[in-house]
């Protein structure tokens, strides 16, 4: 998007939606002064400041705490979007039972079971196999405490929110979510990664921008010409795609920068910060 085009889009802003791994939160895991100054300086513009992750409910909550947010949480994706401070549910898009009995059926096959960590995600907690060192790293980094129990399909009486897969060989994680796109269409399933070791499947009605449109649209009454979106990777595309204006991170991807309308400084170098006090506070 031309600056002049960009700079008058910008005066239609009514809503920024935020992304957190790779967004507001980089090594640290934490938002850095930088970015909350700059976010409560929109907030008090009337910019409502929304977050959607990947990440759990009960993961992003302290983010959402962070940003002073009034506005209902999107996370697994926008597979479930929660109000913190009424807790009501306003959205719940689980995976079918049948499709999660088929991953699992796929990711147990004896070429995969030992590379890949497994998990499963039902009533805001995780479940998983066992604990192995990348499901160790990934409950340390999301604060929370992961729950064994041997055979996955025992938990498959409630159906899951997110299945993910984790392998610290990217090309496996690659080629699994090759394989398994050919394997079903995006009516089925929506499969994506947030980060290049992560593998994410939600149900076929999931995204964020999805998720966004809902917020915007149903919730609060906007357009899609008066949302901001800021993200870093794959499961951001969709909510980039749909805002008036989509801004991607330094440390995206070179696809996901080519689909952005500007493309910030990376999250190291406080880049929302950069994204805000040019395109909504200047």
């Amino acid at each position: 998007m031309q600056n002049a085009l960009l700079t008058d889009a910008s005066q239609e802003i009514k809503l920024l939606v935020l992304d957190i791994d790779g967004t507001i939160s980089g090594e640290s895991n934490t938002i850095s002064q930088p970015v909350k100054q700059a976010i409560a300086a929109v907030q008090s513009q009337g910019i409502a400041v929304a977050i959607a992750t990947g990440r759990m409910y009960r993961s992003a909550l302290r983010f959402h705490q962070d940003i002073n947010s009034t506005l209902p949480l999107m996370a697994y994706q926008g597979a479930w979007i929660q109000d913190p401070n009424s807790q009501k549910i306003y959205q719940h898009s689980p995976v079918s039972r049948n499709i999660a009995e088929q991953l699992l059926d796929y990711f147990e096959q004896p070429a995969l079971r030992s590379l890949l960590s497994v998990h499963f995600y039902i009533n805001d907690q995780l479940y998983v196999r066992d604990i192995t060192p990348e499901t160790q790293a990934y409950a340390a980094r999301s604060g929370i405490t992961p729950i064994p129990v041997g055979d996955l399909r025992q938990t498959l009486a409630t159906e899951p929110t997110k299945i993910l897969a984790l392998c610290d060989d990217t090309s496996v994680i690659k080629d699994l979510l090759g394989n398994l796109r050919r394997q079903y269409t995006p009516a089925e399933l929506y499969m994506t990664t947030s980060v290049a070791t992560f593998f994410e499947a939600t149900n076929a009605i999931v995204n964020k921008g999805n998720a966004v449109r809902y917020l915007a649209e149903e919730v609060l009454g906007l357009q899609s010409n008066n949302v901001m979106t800021i993200g870093d990777n794959f499961n951001d595309l969709e909510m980039l795609e749909y805002a008036g204006i989509g801004v991607a991170m330094g440390n995206a991807p070179e696809d996901v920068k080519a689909i952005a309308d500007w493309v910030a400084p990376s999250v190291e170098l406080d880049g929302v910060a950069t994204a805000i006090e040019k395109l909504l506070l200047s």
